[in-house]
């Protein structure tokens, strides 16, 4: 395989099925290439992310993990570029992931692919693991889902609400971690289209009025109302950064943290006077604190979660999606209708680069191309044209890798993050 990283030239990736995970040379976080492996007893003895039967490794395993619309889960390693077919889901219909599971949502329920690689956030480093990956099991439940992670795969929850049945699930992330599917909780609702939001060991779990959500209330683990009740009407868009989590409401946004071994909520109302729509979804770089959405056809809505501020910038061209890279030079990436990859100002929403349309087919077709952002790259997914871009977004929008793919990407995920 060829790859260059000064040119867009096209790197063209055969599929096959490994028969084993390569091996990579271990270390711990403080130690080099060369150190020796860490086990799940030894690595940070404080629950640094590890587990049995894993290993630390010394830089995060990067790749690119999707679903096509048969079912089939691929991984490609963003490291070696070697392709490793996990298995089958049923078909799907949507995806979320963790940056290290994906949650298939079928209809009829949930089934969850463990990619095998992770990185713990100790805030002031991180560790790196790599596991044999496989597919969980699944979650039963009717009709679409919302699913609200933390930025932690081994520990804390994840919470699943079922749009059909009205059930709220909080899984027991620490459990997945080890092969297990295990409910902490299931607690029957109004059928609505909700969340439930994990929060530390709480959870936060929307409620109501008439099939439309009204307010969010708060649970222990175990599903015990602790008789926080917070209103939030149509609440709609999570996203959890390193200040809380956020839970986007029709007049702003609730952020939810835990103080003191209690669950805190604070409300963070849009300015006096805005008349933009709400933010339905908001997405970043994973735990950074600012996040992005848009603000339906009139702008992009910016929540700075640590200053609990909100910035509206106008929209430089009709969008699909937005994401906030919070990087130093405060970049946001955007996706247009017409199919461009924009790197955005976030002081006042300038086009500073942009690609040439690279998903057109994809979104002409009604396909959903994924834009995803981490500290280096960016990365883009067309459905359609069975492609996925890796994009330099600091060095002008240049695409740094291109990898043709024998399915469609339909749902991709960047794991390993």
């Amino acid at each position: 395989m060829t790859t260059t990283r000064k040119d867009p030239v096209r790197s063209r990736v055969a599929l096959f099925t490994l028969a084993a995970v390569l091996t990579i040379a271990l270390s711990s976080c403080a130690g080099g290439p060369s150190a020796a492996p860490v086990s799940a007893d030894t690595a940070g003895g404080d629950g640094h992310g590890a587990i049995t039967g894993a290993e630390e490794v010394a830089e995060p395993q990067l790749g690119l993990t999707w679903i096509d619309p048969d079912g089939t889960v691929t991984h490609l390693d963003l490291l070696d570029e070697s392709l490793t077919e996990l298995g089958e889901t049923a078909p799907p219909t949507g995806m979320s992931t963790d940056g290290r599971y994906l949650f298939a949502d079928t209809g009829a329920g949930l089934e969850i692919v463990d990619s095998g690689v992770w990185t713990w956030d100790h805030v002031d480093h991180f560790h790196y693991y790599r596991a044999a990956p496989h597919l969980l099991g699944s979650v039963t439940g009717d009709g679409s889902t919302h699913v609200a992670t933390s930025n932690l795969s081994t520990s804390g929850g994840t919470g699943i609400s079922f749009a059909g049945s009205g059930d709220a699930v909080l899984l027991d992330t620490e459990a997945l971690s080890k092969g297990e599917v295990t409910e902490r909780f299931r607690i029957e609702r109004e059928p609505h289209d909700g969340l439930v939001v994990p929060v530390g060991s709480f959870a936060l779990v929307t409620e109501a009025v008439d099939g439309v959500g009204a307010t969010v209330v708060g649970y222990s683990a175990d599903g015990t109302e602790m008789g926080l009740v917070e209103p939030c009407a149509d609440p709609a868009g999570t996203v959890t950064t390193r200040v809380g989590a956020v839970i986007g409401c029709r007049d702003g946004a609730l952020l939810a943290h835990v103080a003191d071994e209690e669950l805190q909520v604070e409300r963070i109302p849009y300015p006096e006077g805005a008349t933009a729509p709400a933010a339905r979804s908001f997405d970043n770089r994973e735990g950074r604190p600012t996040v992005a959405g848009l603000a339906g056809s009139e702008g992009i809505w910016l929540l700075d979660t640590r200053n609990r501020s909100w910035k509206l910038l106008p929209s430089p061209a009709p969008l699909v999606h937005v994401t906030a890279v919070d990087d130093d030079d405060d970049h946001l990436l955007a996706l247009t209708q017409d199919g461009r990859v924009l790197v955005l100002s976030g002081g006042d929403g300038s086009i500073l680069a942009q690609t040439e349309p690279l998903v057109a087919d994809s979104l002409a077709a009604g396909a959903s191309p994924t834009l995803i952002a981490d500290q280096h790259r960016a990365y883009l997914s067309a459905p359609t044209e069975r492609r996925l871009y890796e994009i330099d977004y600091a060095d002008a929008a240049r695409i740094a890798r291109t990898f043709d793919t024998a399915t469609q990407p339909a749902f991709v995920a960047e794991t390993g993050r």
